[in-house]
């Protein structure tokens, strides 16, 4: 990524370092092995309406409706047929196109399709974002698991089923949209990650408890069979890794969310869909490979310009259900 374009990306990356971590270890120069966890990246749970104990004071919140969330990230073999799709449809575009920060404009060859702009109230905290071709992937880059031959894309044959990385906001947006679906609030993603349980008065911290192990998520030095090809910072895991099956003799604990969506904690962060009115910045949720442990607690939630991309930020989606109990698709 040519700049920072956030407070807590830039502090992110300078406590790493301050921690003794060193420099980013080059992900890309190592291919790790393919790894079928048996999870199913094409299902779907239903998360139900109702109140649920929301952020780190466990305030009430309801939920009004029933909605269906991805039971993992979206990967990138689910990213490239998308692609492969919209391009097709001649909803997206391939090459140059000008990206805007704040008063920082640069040029990156990637994909990009129209975006219709947004409201601007001229809030403190808030960039301008106009109508105009938006990018939703680069075409090069760290972190990058796509290949696109100048016809057609691909997922590296090691990552097929690794979370897509590398996409900015409005990249993921682009697909829910293409799809008929959306991207979750923060209030979707949280009762989905923590359900309704309260133990002791409180709600759960983690999608599995209140408690996190190292064999639970894929976090910082989480010791997962990844973190020994890739030093400390690891690398992604496939979908649904940690579900209780033992790899190479590393053994993981089954850490669905009560609605039994995987990687609610870790792996990487997930794009929210709110649009805050004083602000540009969009909201991430459950941590990821680069995150310390402590950050993979529900109510934690990072954030970045909806132009930013990074190889820790993926997403999911989610679709609404129609009062007869059929799903909006």
């Amino acid at each position: 990524m040519k700049r920072v374009l956030t407070i807590t990306l830039l502090l992110l990356a300078l406590a790493l370092v301050a921690a003794g971590c060193g420099p980013t270890p080059n992900i890309g120069a190592i291919t790790p092995p393919y790894i079928d966890t048996g999870v199913d990246a094409e299902a779907w749970a239903l998360v139900p309406a109702g109140e649920f104990p929301f952020g780190q004071h466990d305030h009430m919140t309801m939920v009004e409706n029933d909605f269906e969330m991805m039971v993992t990230n979206v990967t990138n073999e689910q990213y490239a047929r998308f692609l492969n799709e919209a391009l097709a449809a001649g909803a997206i575009g391939i090459g140059e196109v000008e990206v805007e920060a704040g008063e920082s404009v640069w040029t990156e060859n990637g994909v990009f399709s129209f975006y219709p702009g947004e409201p601007f109230d001229g809030f403190r905290h808030e960039e301008e974002i106009k109508a105009g071709d938006k990018l939703l992937m680069p075409l090069q880059g760290e972190g990058l698991r796509l290949t696109f031959d100048g016809e057609q894309f691909a997922a590296l044959d090691a990552y097929v089923n690794h979370p897509v990385t590398m996409v900015t906001w409005y990249g993921a947006n682009a697909f829910c949209r293409f799809n008929d679906w959306r991207l979750p609030t923060e209030v979707e993603w949280e009762k989905a990650a923590r359900g309704t349980e309260l133990v002791g008065g409180r709600g759960r911290a983690f999608p599995w408890g209140p408690e996190i192990e190292r064999n639970n998520a894929n976090y910082y030095s989480s010791f997962d069979v990844f973190v020994k090809m890739f030093g400390k910072l690891g690398n992604t895991t496939p979908v649904g890794f940690y579900n209780g099956r033992s790899y190479d003799g590393y053994q993981t604990l089954d850490s669905a969310s009560p609605y039994g969506l995987y990687d609610m904690a870790g792996n990487v962060f997930q794009w929210m869909g709110d649009d805050y009115p004083n602000q540009h910045y969009r909201h991430m949720r459950g941590g990821s490979f680069y995150s310390y442990e402590v950050d993979l607690r529900v109510w934690k939630y990072n954030s970045a310009g909806p132009q930013y991309y990074g190889p820790a930020v993926g997403f999911r989606c989610v679709r609404d259900v129609a009062n007869d109990g059929a799903t909006d698709s």
